[in-house]
């Protein structure tokens, strides 16, 4: 055991020098954060984990998720010290054309997601133990966390369900270095605190000093053997470990050290960890090699093509959209073992209950906890599989920090909100998702889809399921919709339908979801009164399709209105006026541009003016 530790404090301490080197030649990081966690991520990958470092993608590797995000020079060093990275790739930290970024993402490719913004690795981790589970695979996920951080209530969120889930593949580790940015956590360095919260939320705790090599390898021994709970390795450390001068002092944070210090500030790390620092692994006889994971079956891609058999929806049927999603997803869960679902407790709302009464072995009910679903999500989408992610579209908004860490990562979250717009009607404004389109639609690489009616819908979950590149939004009503298309109607992401045109219209009225309903009202009234207009359902709002809108609007008269039950601000009338700029096209926008109130959905959509009678006064002001 004398030789491991002897190894292990080597590898901590060559991890502390490329921390050192990186971050100065850069001019900027977070040395002193490294400096506190090097000790237990150097037991973690050299000791701990069972991985193959040469196949990332092995999916029976042992994980390690970096939450604390800010300490990404340890994750650089280390991959550094398995080969993966020279020296050379180490001096490219922070710069423009270098995977090696100042919080990481998967743009290098051995992180598990991209971290940084604080408090989501243990709910991603949760989410990588949950695939575990799933695929009866024995792999550990190891989530290092900093005491600042857990301050955050999405680390409780994730707490709460991996124990309620008896994760035991789970083992989080906090480095308990007292300091946080701008002066002390809250708790310091009372130890027993951080214990007592884990153990009351169903972990199991473990109190070490973590700059005590072989107190780490003890509690490590103890995670891997645990078979009930979720383990977490409490550490006190020291930030700025190692340099007297930096050591347990408020004020260097996210500071790092000038250029010209380097010599003397590594002749004093040299100094403070001289028989680490003078090591010879072939002069002590030990040799290390890492523990490589059990070989299992092969994991099924999650970008297998996937394809639906065509819905059976009557003409004269009227549902809701929410309902045609569950049943469009128990299609896909039925089509690929790879789709998951993850519901905040209104799986009888968003009728994701038909997909968990089907296959609850890859439904995961996560409580009202919508932050950590979507981070949990995000874990499991590593992991292969199809994640649906679906509850009320208002609170998502809580959640928008998770989601938009989950697209900086690019991973492929299927996201779907119910419950959209004024047309709920009683529940009142704390209830309607207004915001929902901006939100979305601002993510990079993500796409907004918002159907109308059954059968675009069903047709659009298939979509979404085969879509890789980021995430994918649907929108669904609350009230039932009349079925507007065919079963066999085809529906594409960055397309548009034209539900109805003469060639002689005098202006096009661009709506979807429930205000294409009042959009087509609208047009039949119109024409009763001699005035034709042309009606665009565009279902797939971000990428939208501003070839047809052009083609459309310029055979109406250039003239265009635009109908949404969302907010003004960021929603479908603003993205139709982006696409229709440097044109002569003139465009009138409706949408909810004041707070609503409880009421039933017609008198919601008439106060909002979103209605067919607003719809009509907009076309005639417009002539």
């Amino acid at each position: 055991m004398h030789k491991i530790k002897a190894f292990l404090e080597h590898k901590a301490y060559n991890m502390r020098i490329s921390s050192l080197i990186m971050t100065s030649l850069a001019q900027s990081g977070h040395p002193t954060s490294a400096f506190s966690a090097a000790d237990l991520v150097a037991a973690v990958f050299f000791y701990a984990m069972r991985y193959d470092p040469k196949n990332p993608k092995n999916p029976d590797n042992d994980r390690f998720i970096l939450s604390k995000g800010h300490a990404s020079p340890l994750l650089y060093a280390v991959y550094k010290e398995l080969g993966v990275l020279s020296e050379q790739d180490l001096t490219t930290y922070r710069k423009f054309d270098s995977a090696l970024e100042g919080h990481p993402t998967r743009r290098f490719a051995y992180t598990e997601a991209a971290t940084g913004s604080l408090g989501m690795g243990l709910s991603i981790g949760a989410g990588i133990g949950m695939s575990a589970k799933m695929d009866a695979r024995s792999f550990k996920t190891y989530v290092l966390m900093g005491d600042g951080e857990i301050a955050e209530g999405s680390v409780w969120e994730a707490a709460e369900i991996a124990a309620y889930y008896k994760l035991n593949n789970v083992v989080g580790l906090v480095d308990c270095n007292r300091l946080g940015q701008s002066g002390p956590v809250m708790h310091e360095h009372h130890m027993q605190r951080y214990a007592d919260k884990f153990h009351a939320f169903g972990w199991k705790p473990f109190v070490i000093d973590g700059h005590d090599m072989m107190q780490i390898i003890g509690a490590l021994d103890k995670a891997r053997e645990e078979q009930d709970q979720p383990v977490v390795i409490l550490a006190k450390t020291f930030k700025g470990y190692g340099l007297p001068e930096v050591q347990d002092k408020n004020g260097f944070h996210g500071k790092a050290f000038k250029k010209d210090e380097l010599n003397h500030l590594i002749a004093e790390l040299e100094l403070r960890f001289k028989t680490a620092a003078f090591y010879d692994a072939k002069k002590e006889g030990f040799s290390w090699q890492p523990t490589m994971p059990e070989q299992t079956q092969k994991i099924t891609s999650a970008q297998t093509p996937l394809v639906l058999p065509e819905p059976q929806y009557a003409h004269e049927e009227s549902i809701a959209t929410r309902k045609a999603f569950g049943q469009a997803l128990q299609a896909v869960g039925a089509a690929s073992s790879a789709v998951v679902t993850l519901d905040g407790d209104v799986q009888n709302s968003t009728y994701t209950d038909f997909f968990a009464q089907k296959y609850p072995e890859r439904f995961v009910e996560c409580f009202i906890a919508e932050q950590n679903m979507v981070s949990m999500a995000v874990g499991l989408e590593s992991r292969e599989k199809v994640p649906f992610v679906a509850t009320f579209g208002a609170f998502l908004t809580r959640a928008h920090d998770q989601i938009r860490m989950a697209a900086i990562g690019q991973a492929a979250l299927r996201i779907v909100g119910s419950h959209a717009g004024v047309s709920i009607g009683e529940d009142g404004p704390s209830q309607m998702a207004l915001e929902d389109i901006a939100m979305m639609a601002a993510l990079p690489g993500s796409v907004v889809l918002y159907p109308a009616d059954a059968v675009s819908a069903y047709k659009l979950v298939e979509q979404m399921a085969n879509y890789h590149q980021g995430i994918s939004y649907l929108r669904t009503t609350r009230m039932n919709t009349a079925i507007i298309y065919d079963n066999s109607e085809p529906f594409v992401i960055g397309g548009c339908k034209v539900v109805h045109q003469t060639g002689k219209d005098k202006a096009c009225i661009i709506a979807a979801g429930i205000t294409l309903h009042e959009a087509l009202k609208a047009q039949l009234e119109l024409e009763s009164q001699g005035i034709s207009v042309s009606v665009i359902d565009l279902y797939s709002i971000k990428p939208l399709d501003a070839a047809t809108i052009k083609m459309v609007a310029h055979l109406s008269s250039n003239r265009v209105v635009t109908v949404e039950d969302h907010y003004l601000q960021g929603g479908l009338g603003q993205m139709v006026t982006y696409a229709l700029r440097d044109t002569e096209i003139r465009v009138e926008c409706l949408a909810v541009t004041q707070l609503p109130r409880s009421g039933n959905p017609e008198e919601l959509l008439a106060w909002a003016d979103i209605d067919a009678a607003a719809i009509m006064k907009k076309v005639k002001m417009l002539l």
